[in-house]
C-alpha cells in the first residue's frame, strides 16, 4: 500500500512539473499582446483633442499669413500641409479604432496571433503617425 502511494505521489507531481514546464499557452500569450496593442493606443489617445488644436491653429496661421500679403504663400502652404497632416494623424487613430476587433470570434489561436500581430504593426503606426505630427507642430507653431 505504501509502495502505490509513494508512485501516485511520483506520478501527480512528475504530471504537475510537466504541466509548469509548458509554460502559457497560446491564449495567454494573445491575451498579452493585446494588452500590448491597447497600451501603445493608450499612449496616444489622450492627445486627439491637441491634434485638432493644433490643426485649428496652423489654419489661423495660414490665414493670418494669407492676409499679410501675397509672399507668404510658401509659409501659407506649409500651414495647409501641417493642417492636413494633423487631420490625418487624427483619422487614421479612429480608422484603427474602428477596425480593431476585441473578440476572437471563430478564429483558432494562431489565427488570433497573427491578427494580433498586424494589429500590433498598425496601431504602432499610428502612433508613429501622431507623435510625429505633433512634434512637427509644436516646432512650427511656437509663437
Amino acid at each position: 500500500m505504501k509502495l502505490i502511494k509513494i508512485v501516485r505521489i511520483c506520478l501527480i507531481f512528475n504530471l504537475v512539473l510537466m504541466l509548469k514546464g509548458c509554460g502559457p499557452n497560446q491564449k495567454d500569450l494573445n491575451d498579452a499582446s493585446r494588452t500590448e496593442i491597447i497600451a501603445v493606443h493608450d499612449e496616444v489617445m489622450p492627445k486627439m483633442g491637441q491634434l485638432k488644436s493644433f490643426e485649428k491653429k496652423a489654419l489661423q496661421k495660414a490665414e493670418e499669413f494669407e492676409a499679410m500679403d501675397s509672399t507668404n504663400t510658401a509659409k501659407v502652404e506649409e500651414m495647409k500641409a501641417l493642417a492636413m497632416e494633423l487631420d490625418q494623424a487624427y483619422e487614421a487613430m479612429f480608422v484603427w479604432m474602428r477596425q480593431y476587433e476585441t473578440e476572437d470570434g471563430e478564429r483558432n489561436p494562431e489565427e488570433v496571433k497573427a491578427y494580433l500581430e498586424e494589429q500590433m504593426v498598425s496601431v504602432t503606426e499610428v502612433n508613429q503617425q501622431m507623435k510625429s505630427a505633433l512634434s512637427k507642430a509644436d516646432s512650427l507653431l511656437k509663437d
